[in-house]
């Protein structure tokens, strides 16, 4: 975040040193690479090492499990910066955290006891099986079965889309019993489960999408999550929240990647004897991208106090802000392309990348209309209508 916004919102210390690590990290490693991970649809191992190797998947889980157990604002710092330098990077972040976060929450104490340490340490990268060919906003219709056998559960079905599913080393899968929706730990390379590269994706395409075949895949019982009943109303829904918290901060750090973008290059470039900044209908789209990011944050860190103090408005705050702030990106973006003109439009500046990314924002962890439909009943149910 730059220095309008650290005006703005009240930090502690903690948060403060969390964002100047994490920004060191990402102007280091991360921003210079951004594009050409892109290009190539795939993420180095070296730069997720990295990203473990500072403590970074491990910001939900506990310090008693290696984690940094940071809280929702510090975890919001690590997606605003991530998002400012790759979205992509930024989106395993979000997947691996939900693991984390439901693990942490309703695993059992063996199952905390094995796979928190794992996942703090990335030395297991954790994924989330929930969309399918014929299932995405609607999470209640899955259509994969989990068939009991005796101390097993045998899988069958497809999950698509899973964001970093190509080499996760653990599924978080959704399936039906008997018709009610239950969540099951899965490691990859149990037999009958196979990961499958999806590939020429609009935005985030190093984020190394998957779909993952599950073919008689048996998993014993003591990988239950949650009991039948409990799988999408409790261990997703709450996961879900998190997820559209990461991606809300992660938006608020593309507009501030595109602010960033449109002032240096309206400063530098000249068109009728003078710099673009010059320019009066520039000059609208940078004010309106600097007050849209400034409002993206701002919900942002008024969901993320919510939650650090539990208040059970902070369901609906982290839908506002998810929403808002994928809207704002994307309008964003679409300026800062619209500012570079034909450069924009070309792999020689990274706002191409940006744009397609703001799509890929306004659709993940519930898309703008899903939000929309929420948000109204909220509404409604706040005036008392």
């Amino acid at each position: 975040m730059n220095g309008s916004m650290e005006s703005t919102m009240e930090w502690t210390e903690q948060q403060a040193r969390c964002r100047e690590e994490i920004r060191a990290f990402v102007d280091e490693h991360v921003r210079s690479h951004a594009d050409a991970w892109d290009r190539a649809e795939a993420m180095p191992c070296a730069v997720i090492e990295a990203l473990a190797a500072r403590g970074y998947l491990g910001s939900l889980a506990p310090p008693e499990a290696g984690g940094r157990g940071d809280d929702a604002l510090a975890f919001g710092v690590l997606n605003d910066e991530l998002g400012r330098g790759c979205s992509s990077l930024r989106s395993l972040l979000t997947v691996h955290s939900m693991v984390v976060h439901a693990v942490g929450r309703w695993g059992s104490r063996a199952q905390r006891e094995r796979w928190l340490p794992r996942l703090a340490s990335g030395a297991t990268l954790g994924a989330f099986c929930l969309s399918e060919p014929a299932a995405g906003s609607d999470a209640s219709s899955i259509e994969t079965t989990a068939v009991e056998r005796g101390d097993a559960y045998v899988l069958d079905g497809r999950k698509r889309w899973v964001t970093f599913g190509e080499i996760a080393d653990l599924f978080m899968v959704f399936a039906r019993s008997n018709g009610a929706p239950l969540a099951l730990l899965v490691e990859a390379d149990r037999a009958g489960l196979t990961q499958r590269p999806i590939r020429g994706m609009l935005g985030t395409r190093a984020s190394m999408l998957a779909e993952i075949h599950l073919s008689g895949c048996e998993v014993p019982k003591e990988n239950l999550l949650a009991k039948p009943g409990f799988g999408v109303s409790h261990v997703a829904q709450s996961a879900l929240d998190w997820g559209r918290y990461s991606v809300a901060w992660g938006c608020v750090g593309i507009a501030e990647a595109c602010l960033s973008a449109s002032l240096r290059y309206a400063d530098e470039r000249r068109q009728f004897g003078a710099p673009l900044r010059d320019h009066q209908l520039i000059r609208r789209m940078i004010s309106d991208m600097l007050v849209g990011t400034r409002a993206a944050a701002l919900l942002c860190w008024n969901a993320g106090r919510m939650k650090d103090r539990r208040d059970p408005r902070a369901l609906m705050e982290t839908s506002m802000a998810k929403y808002f702030a994928s809207q704002a990106a994307a309008r964003a973006a679409s300026d800062t392309v619209q500012i570079h003109g034909a450069n924009g439009c070309s792999a020689d500046f990274p706002v191409a990348r940006l744009l397609r990314d703001t799509k890929v924002m306004e659709i993940i962890e519930g898309s703008s209309q899903i939000h929309q439909i929420a948000l109204t009943d909220h509404a409604y149910q706040s005036d008392g209508a």
